[in-house]
């Protein structure tokens, strides 16, 4: 049986169909509905407002027949779902004393663990809840209801007891829409998943106001939100009911069913990725004052999650979003360039461009600077610089990315200074080893931090997100620059991005896509008869794995053992458990190890989420031992 993934619970949106005033059938399809959420695994289920009665009854919820048909189907609800392993919001209209209230009930098994009251009555429009209902009491009490008082209030929290993560609140309707919803209070009290039990009728454009509602919403409170909207049966005498329902997590659109499309939506929210997100968020306040908290038991394992993972979580998987995420990185990165070069009043860029994806970007980005600038691209001065490695195909490539951009080029062979440096440390050419390589490394940089004196120039760095991460990189060698364009761009994100500008610029696309095509390699080694004998991903790992044990380590701050998990997910098929394994230990090794290059980086532009400037998000102490999280992956 596949392990658990810790911190998702999975959940639901439902609407199941009504008919006004028949509690018995509307009682018969709820039943069914928490019953299939049961077998689906479904942990926390919403159902929409008035589900039992129906929200379109009118003056017939001043009828006390309806009232008592409601509550005697709530009875047979709690009946027949006994055995259900499901926490269902259920929508319902419950009297207290001469007071009637909307409300959703809590239902876990056969016991109602709280009953909550709206609090935000729309009499506006085509609503008129006020003739009907009374708003939620300032304060929580108790409410009877099938026989049991039990919690009734707004400020009610019902934690989960097997999943200390899981802290469910709910509002209703309108409350979401209010200027100061019930789910601010609630978030700020520890609540992680929001459910609304709602009724809102459908009009033109409130499909997308709601989307931009709740994700927003969700996103400012960092939780998951759970949206249940009434559907079919509705009557349809004045408004018609869509049941589009919307699940978002932190802004982010989980699932949704389409306006009078069925009515279900069901994934899972990460709940761990909740706390850690308001754990780095010292703005996010605490205040429980005046909460109940109710506890409840269920096993909210998922092993199969329904959402997907994406393996590339640094890259847009919609092709429209990919563009203009791309054209916004070159404008972040080439604005932080520009300013620099201003400041600086440099009229000289230097950069080492080697054939290779990383300085491709680099330059690629410089020439923009100089664009946004009104400059020549005369002073963006390129210095290609072959070795022992460096192949005919990398090196063609340098030049021709460089003629066809309109820079300046500079042809330098450092092999004689690489063999005088080797001999200055005594060391053999024969002996292929990391001094071997890392002179060559150390060459390049010295030579373009002089280029760069004797032009009144600035060195442009080249390395990427993902070297920083693993420490693939020559310390004071190409670790070293004056201005690293690429520092906050990992790699998986610099080959889309490349491909991008490949395929908007026809003048770029040949080399380009012939750059794309080429091995990851610093080509310090000499290359054999086929080419390129020293590929990264070979030595380091897959950069795809790395960017996302990078994304879920650093922006989730998940434990080994939930990246392994979630990798294990995302890159089934096209890696086995063992080699993924073996490379998230290799990234831990690496991250570890290598936070004394972090730790004195050149300037550079934060890009997204995920940076390891020592200045900015990461803060880490170069000497940290990564022994307990070897431990917790074995």
């Amino acid at each position: 049986m596949a392990r658990a993934l810790d911190g998702f619970v999975r959940v639901a949106a439902v609407s199941p169909t009504v008919r006004v005033a028949d509690c018995e059938y509307n009682a018969g399809n709820i039943i069914e509905a928490i019953k299939q959420a049961d077998a689906d695994g479904v942990s926390v289920l919403c159902l929409p407002e008035l589900s039992v009665t129906g929200y379109t009854c009118g003056d017939l919820f001043l009828q006390d027949e309806l009232l008592r048909g409601a509550e005697a189907a709530l009875s047979r609800i709690a009946r027949a779902c006994s055995d259900a392993r499901v926490l269902a919001f259920i929508g319902v209209p419950l009297a207290r004393g001469a007071r009637l209230f909307n409300t959703v009930a809590a239902m876990c098994g056969s016991r109602i663990l709280g009953v909550v009251p709206k609090l935000n009555l729309p009499n506006y429009g085509e609503f008129y809840e006020l003739r009907h209902f009374s708003p939620a009491p300032r304060d929580n009490g108790l409410i009877s209801v099938c026989g049991n008082d039990v919690p009734f209030g707004m400020k009610l929290i019902f934690r989960c007891d097997t999943c200390q993560p899981l802290k469910i609140a709910a509002e209703l309707c309108e409350d979401l829409w209010a200027p100061n919803p019930p789910s601010v209070s609630h978030a700020v009290a520890g609540a992680t998943v929001i459910v609304n039990a709602s009724a809102s009728d459908e009009t033109i454009g409130k499909a997308e106001y709601r989307r931009t509602l709740i994700g927003c919403h969700s996103a400012r409170l960092v939780c998951g939100y759970v949206y249940t909207n009434a559907g079919h049966g509705e009557s349809t005498t004045d408004m018609t009911f869509a049941g589009h329902n919307i699940i978002c997590e932190n802004g982010a659109l989980l699932a949704e069913s389409q306006p009078f499309g069925g009515g279900r939506a069901v994934t899972e929210i990460d709940l761990r990725a909740i706390e850690n997100d308001r754990r780095r968020m010292n703005t996010f306040p605490g205040d429980e004052s005046g909460y109940e908290t109710i506890s409840f038991s269920l096993d909210v394992g998922v092993s199969s999650p329904r959402r997907r993972i994406d393996p590339h979580p640094f890259v847009p998987s919609d092709e429209s979003e990919k563009r203009v995420r791309c054209e916004a990185i070159l404008d972040m990165q080439s604005a932080g360039l520009q300013k620099r070069l201003e400041h600086t009043k440099t009229q000289t860029a230097v950069i080492g461009v080697s054939g290779g994806l990383d300085s491709s970007l680099a330059l690629i980005v410089t020439a923009r600077a100089f664009a946004k600038l009104g400059r020549d691209l005369s002073g963006v001065l390129a210095l290609t610089m072959p070795c022992f490695g460096t192949t005919s195909r990398t090196k063609s490539n340098a030049l021709r990315l460089c003629e066809a951009l309109g820079v300046s080029c500079i042809e330098a062979d450092i092999t004689e200074t690489a063999r005088a440096a080797l001999r200055d440390a005594g060391h053999s050419e024969d002996a292929r080893d990391t001094t071997y390589e890392n002179a060559q490394a150390r060459v390049r940089t010295l030579l373009l931090m002089n280029t760069a004196n004797k032009r009144g120039g600035l060195v442009i760095g080249t390395g990427d997100l993902s070297e920083l991460a693993l420490g693939w990189a020559t310390y004071n060698g190409d670790h070293m620059s004056m201005y690293g364009v690429n520092a906050g761009v990992p790699k998986t994100l610099v080959r889309h991005i490349v491909g991008y500008v490949a395929e908007s610029t026809p003048a770029l696309r040949d080399v380009l896509n012939d750059i794309l095509a080429t091995p990851v390699s610093p080509e310090l080694l000499p290359p054999e008869e086929d080419g390129i004998s020293q590929r990264t991903e070979s030595i380091v790992g897959p950069y795809e794995l790395h960017d996302f044990f990078l994304y879920h380590t650093v922006r989730r701050g998940r434990t080994p053992k939930s990246v392994l998990s979630l990798a294990n997910i995302a890159f089934e098929g096209a890696y086995n458990p063992a080699e993924i394994k073996k490379w998230l230990e290799v990234f831990y090794k690496r991250f570890f190890a290598q936070q004394f290059k972090r730790s004195c980086l050149p300037d550079g532009p934060k890009i997204g989420s995920v940076t390891l400037s020592p200045r900015g998000d990461w803060r880490m102490p170069s000497d940290a031992s990564c022994g307990e999280w070897l431990k917790d992956l074995e």
